[in-house]
């Protein structure tokens, strides 16, 4: 059976002590539900946020990661580097490393194979342009996005993959599709996955909404049916507004 999961991606904010402040407050304010939660803090702060959390249920994930294993990539983590400090979750294909470092879909491949190497987990970004959505070739783009970074995969990779549609004219921008959106475009997700795979493989998928969830909203987002959590952004740091969408289940 799949997981309710609301993960908060913290993006390139906090600073070290921000960091330990934060997670020290979520902790404290957390209550433990059958919900999966997640943080993603950026690289410098995964360490300390991990062994803060310890012997709690909130797991902590990367934003990114390189495809190799070492060598000479200046600048960049590895799936191993990760797994030493005992983050075995990464994001991968979020719009804005799509948009800002030209990330394709055929490298997001390679970093799926190298995560999926190294036993980590995946939080799989993709969604649609806002001219996407106006030209109502939506649905095209996302099956795309699917298929060119995914489905080289087995079956058996499935387990350790977590979907999360990010509609892009709806992140940080106040924006939001509705409740109906959100819905019909989960659908469509595990449709395509159903016509790949198989019915029970499509069902027991975790497909994220990620698109501006804020307290407000969360409760109706979540009460659809193929909608199972949240990528949050922005309110993901404030603890009060992010243990509110985690208790909207």
């Amino acid at each position: 059976m799949r997981k309710q999961i609301v993960a908060g991606n913290w993006k390139m904010n906090n600073d070290y002590v921000d960091s330990e402040q934060l997670v020290s407050k979520l902790r404290e304010q957390y209550i433990e539900s059958e919900t999966e939660v997640i943080i993603a803090p950026p690289f410098t702060s995964l360490l300390c946020s991990s062994n803060l959390l310890k012997g709690s249920r909130i797991n902590v994930a990367a934003q990114n990661m390189h495809y190799a294993e070492n060598g000479a990539y200046t600048g960049e983590i590895s799936a191993g580097m990760l797994k030493s400090i005992g983050v075995d979750t990464v994001i991968l294909g979020h719009s804005e490393r799509r948009a800002y470092f030209n990330e394709t879909d055929a490298l997001l491949a390679k970093k799926v194979n190298a995560a999926l190497k190294n036993n980590m987990r995946i939080i799989f970004c993709f969604g649609e342009e806002l001219s996407d959505r106006k030209s109502g070739n939506e649905e095209a783009i996302v099956e795309g996005q699917i298929k060119n970074a995914l489905f080289h995969l087995p079956a058996s990779a499935w387990t350790n993959i977590v979907l999360a549609y990010e509609p892009v004219w709806a992140i940080g921008t106040g924006e939001t599709a509705s409740p109906e959106q959100a819905q019909d475009m989960h659908a469509f997700i595990r449709k395509t996955i159903e016509n790949k795979y198989s019915s029970a493989l499509a069902l027991d998928v975790s497909i994220l909404y990620g698109g501006s969830v804020k307290p407000a909203n969360a409760k109706e987002i979540f009460s659809k049916e193929d909608v199972d959590g949240g990528l949050i952004g922005g309110a993901a740091l404030d603890v009060s507004q992010f243990t509110a969408i985690i208790n909207a289940f």
